[in-house]
């Protein structure tokens, strides 16, 4: 246990193995996540599946605001989450950093809430990718809190 985040069995890095369903049938769609876990506190930047990843960062209340978020954003990136307001975010842009040093990150995109506290997320990204040394492309998704996509 000692190699866990911080000792607890849920904070244990997986991959999430997912196989081709059709859902045809019920209508509902499967989950897109392919790891855990997904809090960035608890994200080890040696994780494997951020190898050659497309990062996704989210604030933690985009993916409940945004209805097709599995599909438009989740689907074929590797997600992190993250409360810019609510979290100490004193670590999170060395965090990022280091996750974007020690691997080969493709892109990044920031799904935020159009709401004022959320910025910060998006500038910890920018300054993390400035700080990698590294020329990722930023994508800055803001989402309004009535559910659309502004950006």
């Amino acid at each position: 246990m000692k190699d866990l985040a911080c000792g607890c069995p849920g904070s244990n890095v997986r991959t999430i193995e997912k196989k081709a369903t059709e859902n045809s049938a019920t209508g509902r769609i499967d989950s897109e996540l392919r790891q855990w876990p997904t809090q960035l506190h608890l994200v080890p930047p040696s994780a494997p599946w951020l190898a050659n990843a497309h990062l996704l960062i989210a604030a933690d209340c985009a993916p409940f605001a945004y209805a097709e978020y599995h599909r438009d954003f989740i689907k074929g990136r590797t997600l992190v989450n993250a409360c810019p307001k609510l979290d100490d975010t004193s670590n999170y842009v060395q965090k990022l950093t280091a996750i974007l040093q020690q691997n080969d990150i493709q892109s990044v995109t920031v799904t935020i809430m159009e709401v004022p506290c959320c910025r910060g997320l998006g500038m910890m990204a920018q300054q993390a990718v400035a700080a990698s040394g590294k020329d990722i492309p930023v994508e800055i998704a803001v989402i309004g809190v009535d559910g659309s996509r502004r950006s």
